[in-house]
């Protein structure tokens, strides 16, 4: 499909690509991975043509369709669905030909052309598109200009998606999606009929949707088999053989230049060393490990606070007249780490704001401690930094009175050593401009930390890093995010906003996929039975369906126990391993008895044992019980 051969490229002084090469095979689903600003974006303009290589050159197979999601978001009066079948030029084309042509025997050719490309049905598919990005039936007839610059994004994606190209190409995909509509896209592209090259920092989304990823690393394409997961495994065991071969190789230079430089002046050792100095200047040099810089956050800690940290009590939140969440009875300690799962535009972020004081309650009674200290992240923040300022400068006027060597410490917990906390906001990339938002919103040690995607600009080691902060953090969290990965990591409780209230999910988030799957089909089937005329067949159909759903649940039934009382054994000997763990971390344990030291390590041993066997027996459950799902 794409061949991209000996590619050179140079930008601002700085090589991007140094003599590149990779090919991908159609229907390939692959997944553009590296640092920011290793060229990911750069690669996708020269394959587009908007940037034209140094050296090298890059093949698309003949007459094959490229397509992209569109960098700006469409605009004017037409309509969401109109906009999308828009993205079918073919279709478009021949159906305004068919109005005009006046040749029979053309329009003929016209009709047999929309049969092929079934063009009937593109009204259903391109609805079908927009609902699982979160546009209802009712907002799909409505103008483009109706809806905000995200909402616009969602539209562009949705085109992208229904052309159908040969070749998509999709430039982090989920930046303007909630975590529903990034379930909903996980799914599609997992099944996408042709060739998709995706530039994603989700890793979950590379997990479902990639089987292959190219890896952009030292100015070089390295592709890889699989999924992320799979990728960093093979990178990882590779660059551990590679360390080892350059370990091995210094040490038999060092041999080989030592008997050199012994020899080299003895006549009857003369031939060997130079012998030598040949099979040392043959050998090919390994090249050295050199590790990217490891990314680290870290949350300063607060001080302990009586739970509970909030407390509401018949809560009603919304904006004037317009109520938005109402019935809220919600409690708070700082051992919680809670998700907002549902749409956007059902509450979640008037539920952030009434939490961190932004907005007061319409109606009910909001108490918090006097001492509570709250730090929020807002997703659209880095629009409200001070560009011709630095980091320095921004943490500084907020820690006035403080010693430099504090404000810097701050700086430095978020990875802005002394030069780049000394660079102007203009000139930091957005992964930067989030990680300075994370320190100054942290600067005082907040008990609760409330984070509105957090995530959008961050990179995947930067994310995993951000995964480690949170749960080394002693406070609360609150978190609204996209990415799944982060919230199975560091959430503990999931609560449901919608339908004008809020209450817990009962359920993980593998639940709560499944959950919006399931809601999805019947919203198809109640489509279809909609627009069908055959009452009574519907009446059957759905007698049938339910029959059927009946029958899956009941088959279901004793893997869910199972799986269930399987997870549940495990945390009990998590929990007892723990417990075993904290006996033996104890110092007056290695000045008593040595046989009651020698009791507990065989107890631990045993305690490994029955671990690793629960997790065993767990994990084949939870396998059986998804297989029966799928």
């Amino acid at each position: 499909m794409l061949h991209i051969n000996d590619l050179t490229f140079r930008y601002g002084g700085r090589v991007l690509f140094d003599h590149a090469t990779v090919h991908i095979s159609a229907g390939q689903r692959v997944g553009l991975v590296g640092r920011n600003g290793t060229g990911k974006t750069t690669l996708f303009k020269l394959m587009l043509g908007e940037l034209h290589p140094d050296g090298g050159d890059i093949n698309l197979r003949t007459r094959a369709r490229l397509g992209r999601l569109a960098q700006e978001a469409p605009e004017g009066d037409t309509s969401l669905i109109d906009c999308v079948l828009a993205a079918d030029t073919e279709r478009t084309a021949l159906f305004e030909e068919a109005e005009t042509s006046a040749d029979g025997h053309r329009i003929a050719e016209i009709h047999e052309r929309l049969m092929a490309i079934d063009a009937h049905t593109a009204p259903a598919r391109a609805a079908a598109i927009l609902s699982g990005l979160g546009f209802n039936a009712e907002t799909q007839a409505q103008s483009v200009s109706d809806f905000s610059g995200g909402w616009r994004m969602r539209v562009a994606l949705a085109a992208a998606l229904f052309a159908s190209p040969d070749l998509l190409l999709l430039d982090e995909p989920t930046n303007h999606l909630d975590l529903e509509a990034t379930l909903w896209l996980q799914s599609h592209l997992a099944v996408y009929p042709g060739t998709l090259v995706v530039i994603s920092h989700d890793r979950e989304l590379l997990n479902e949707v990639a089987d292959r990823i190219i890896h952009i690393e030292n100015g070089k394409l390295n592709a890889y088999g699989g999924n992320y997961d799979r990728f960093e495994a093979t990178r990882r065991a590779r660059m551990e053989l590679q360390g080892k071969a350059f370990t091995k190789q210094a040490e038999q230079r060092k041999k080989i230049q030592s008997f050199i430089d012994r020899f080299k002046a003895k006549a009857t050792k003369a031939a060997q060393a130079q012998s030598r100095v040949k099979m040392l200047e043959r050998m090919e040099m390994v090249v050295p490990v050199v590790e990217d810089r490891t990314m680290s956050f870290d949350f300063p800690d607060p001080e302990e606070l009586s739970p509970p940290i909030i407390a509401i009590d018949h809560g009603v939140a919304g904006y004037g007249d317009k109520i938005v969440l109402r019935g809220l009875d919600i409690r708070i300690t700082m051992d919680d780490r809670i998700a907002l799962l549902g749409a956007n535009g059902n509450g979640k972020s008037t539920l952030a704001k009434i939490l961190s004081g932004r907005l007061d309650l319409l109606q009910g009674e909001f108490r918090k401690p006097s001492k509570l200290k709250i730090g929020y992240f807002a997703q659209h923040q880095t629009e409200e930094l001070r560009l011709d300022e630095t980091p320095f400068e921004h943490m500084a006027m907020l820690m006035k009175g403080l010693p430099e060597a504090k404000v810097r410490a701050q700086l430095g917990r978020f990875g802005f050593e002394q030069e780049r906390a000394n660079v102007k906001v203009s000139s930091l990339s957005g992964g930067e401009k989030s990680r300075l938002l994370f320190a100054l919103m942290s600067r005082e040690a907040p008990h609760l930390m409330i984070l509105d995607e957090p995530t959008n600009h961050l990179d995947i080691d930067a994310r995993e890093a951000l995964v480690a902060a949170l749960n080394a953090y002693d406070g609360a969290v609150i978190l609204i995010s996209h990415d799944p990965h982060l919230i199975e990591l560091t959430a503990d409780n999931l609560w449901l906003v919608g339908d004008g209230g809020v209450k817990p999910f009962d359920g993980d988030l593998a639940a709560y996929r499944r959950l919006l799957l399931d809601l999805a089909r019947e919203s198809r089937r109640s489509a279809k039975r909609d627009s069908s005329p055959e009452k009574g067949g519907d009446a059957t159909a759905r007698k049938a369906d339910r029959k059927a759903a009946a029958g899956a649940r009941a088959q279901l039934a004793p893997l869910r126990k199972t799986a269930g009382a399987a997870e549940k054994a495990l945390a009990d000997l998590h929990k007892q391993q723990a417990d075993l763990t904290q006996r033996l971390a104890s110092p007056s344990l290695y000045q008593g008895p040595p046989a009651k030291l020698t009791e507990l390590r065989r107890q631990e041993a045993e305690m490994a044992k029955q671990v690793a066997a629960a997790e065993r027996a767990w994990l084949e459950a939870a396998e059986a019980l998804e297989k029966a799902q799928a």
